[in-house]
């Protein structure tokens, strides 16, 4: 069983960057395909993107294609969210998940704790 963690985020300004980490504890991240989701107040989590455990495929949803970059370092047992250009819109919890690339939450068994994201205007 894998236990995961966001770290990063935080307050950010629009136009601006923020990145989110996700490390895992109990068993190499290596093994896990990783997905991002978001939820923010009053909405349903929703699907931001995904990784493969190898890291050839990279998904993202249609909102954030362009200004979102989702890698790994296997090495360290991490995966990344670099978020760019950011929205007031893109405010909300993110969390990481394990272990598929899919965009429905139903398909990842294992979740973060979650990560505040707050992006001013």
């Amino acid at each position: 069983q894998v236990q995961l963690v966001e770290s990063g985020g935080g307050l950010g300004q629009a136009g601006g960057s923020l990145r989110l980490s996700c490390s895992a504890s109990g068993r190499a991240l290596s093994s896990y395909s990783v997905g991002w989701f978001r939820q923010a107040p009053g909405k349903e989590r929703e699907f931001v993107g995904a990784i493969s455990w190898s890291g050839i495929r990279i998904y993202y949803t249609d909102s954030v294609k362009g200004r979102f970059n989702i890698a790994r370092d296997n090495r360290k047992n991490t995966v990344y969210l670099q978020m760019n250009s950011l929205k007031p819109e893109d405010t909300a919890v993110y969390y990481c998940a394990a272990d598929s690339v899919s965009s429905r939450r139903q398909d990842y068994a294992y979740w973060g704790q979650g990560a505040q994201v707050t992006v001013s205007s």
